[in-house]
């Protein structure tokens, strides 16, 4: 749902000063500006209801969800902080009537600060590799393995040569963190390495 315009202008245009999605909190505030059936300039408030939410649409998913108004009409449009930091993209909504119910999502601005990077470095969305394959741990793995520990994802296959196994990773370890946020299941994992420039160092906790 992103893209990257190069506008030629003959003066200098106004813009929006890009904040940290990373530090919202669950409960602040939010407004929500749009175009929601083709009401121009619309201008709607709520809170963070919940961050890092997956709608099931693809692997790499860490919506915002708030329930400021966002309707058919309303993606692209930014999602602003108290602050006036523009901390998201309105993208979508979960409804079973075609408008609004209280349910609305958009794209952490930190991840699309990512994908704008690449687009001007590659022309392309790159997508990090460390060189693992990993699996779900749930209880069952879990028992089987006999470990105390039922979050994270199973290390099932290290390629030789790659970043994994020049940092140490070895198959049957368990990763519960990148970069000091807690994986609990394979989509998180799947989440946290898409925020990952390729390139950039990161930090890994294995158990």
């Amino acid at each position: 749902d992103l893209a990257l315009i190069k506008v030629k202008a003959e003066k200098k245009l106004p813009t929006m000063e890009l904040g940290d999605s990373d530090a919202l909190r669950v409960g602040e505030w939010v407004m929500a500006i749009g175009n929601p059936f083709g009401l121009s300039q619309t201008v709607t408030v709520g809170i963070v209801s919940a961050k890092w939410r997956k709608l099931n649409a693809g692997p790499y998913e860490n919506f915002i969800q708030t329930d400021a108004a966002i309707n058919q009409g309303n993606s692209g449009g930014p999602l602003f902080n108290t602050r006036g930091e523009v901390v998201g993209v309105n993208t979508a909504i979960f409804s079973t009537t075609g408008g609004n119910i209280g349910i609305g999502f958009a794209i952490p601005i930190n991840r699309a600060k990512r994908i704008i990077s690449d687009l001007i470095n590659y022309g392309a969305v790159v997508q990090p590799w460390i060189g693992v394959k990993v699996q779900r741990l749930d209880d069952q793995m879990a028992d089987y393995l006999d470990i105390g520990i039922h979050a994270g994802v199973l290390v099932t296959v290290v390629e030789p040569g790659s970043p994994a196994d020049q940092a140490g990773l070895r198959e049957g370890d368990i990763l519960t963190q990148i970069n000091g946020k807690d994986i609990s299941d394979l989509s998180d994992y799947q989440s946290l390495v898409s925020t990952v420039a390729a390139g950039q160092t990161i930090s890994i906790n294995i158990n």
